[in-house]
């Protein structure tokens, strides 16, 4: 079992794809409470590794424990204490906000009487109760990716992975969906984060950056400029990436 504190723990954790290993033994802790940064260029790995700390891919070696479970054969159990969000698909476009909700509320295992509790205070916190009703494909990105974000946490996991979560938005709403992460690591839950944004690296208690399958930083954002001799995180991103020797 993991420490009581460390709610991800990977230890020289590979995935392979015939002769290409997409993730090459990988070790890193993720402590409870924490908004932990996980970057690398396109083709650096991370995707294939957040695939796998989900429970949805199986590694080809090494090991990993998340929320208490071992990935290789507790995979079921690790997704019911985790929420996901992504920036490619997180919601239907075709049914109505509440309907999104409650369908979502469902696959996570809520009972309609928490559903319908938990819906309404949702829709009052985000000052959304006129457009409960509206189909999720008439609303504004930012608006989709605050109730995306919702829906992931509603069943307040331990923790919750977000993959690129505001991807295409302006940074005035960028910045609100920061507050809700706060939020949400206020309340107990522990932030797995991709971006692209080297900005949003500098909200992360710890960031890591992937090149070519490895990790090959991991500290604060402040230890690792001060390490890299840099004023910002987009700084030591570049000097890192550079390294790179594959694409995408």
């Amino acid at each position: 079992m993991l420490k009581e504190d460390i709610v991800i723990k990977t230890n020289k954790l590979t995935k392979s794809f015939g002769d290409f290993t997409a993730v090459n033994a990988i070790s890193f802790e993720v402590k409870a409470g924490e908004i932990f940064g996980f970057l690398g260029a396109n083709g650096a790995g991370k995707t294939t590794a957040m695939r796998i700390l989900c429970g949805l891919l199986s590694p080809t070696s090494g090991e990993a424990q998340v929320a208490g479970f071992d990935v290789y054969r507790e995979n079921e159990s690790i997704k019911k204490r985790i929420g996901y969000m992504s920036q490619k698909f997180s919601l239907y476009d075709n049914l109505t906000v509440l309907e999104n909700i409650e369908f979502f509320g469902g696959i996570y295992g809520l009972s309609r009487a928490e559903l319908k509790e938990k819906s309404a205070a949702l829709m009052q916190r985000l000052g959304m109760e006129k457009e409960a009703k509206k189909l999720v494909g008439s609303l504004p990105l930012g608006w989709k990716q605050k109730i995306s974000f919702s829906t992931a946490i509603l069943h307040q996991p331990k923790i919750v992975f977000l993959d690129e979560p505001t991807g295409g938005v302006d940074p005035i709403t960028r910045r609100q969906f920061w507050d809700m992460i706060y939020e949400a690591t206020d309340s107990g839950i522990t932030v797995f984060v991709t971006t692209h944004y080297m900005d949003e690296a500098e909200y992360c208690n710890r960031v890591s950056i992937m090149v070519d399958g490895s990790i090959s930083a991991l500290d604060t954002p402040k230890n690792l400029k001060q390490q890299f001799d840099t004023n910002s995180m987009e700084e030591v991103f570049l000097k890192l990436a550079r390294q790179a020797k594959r694409g995408d």
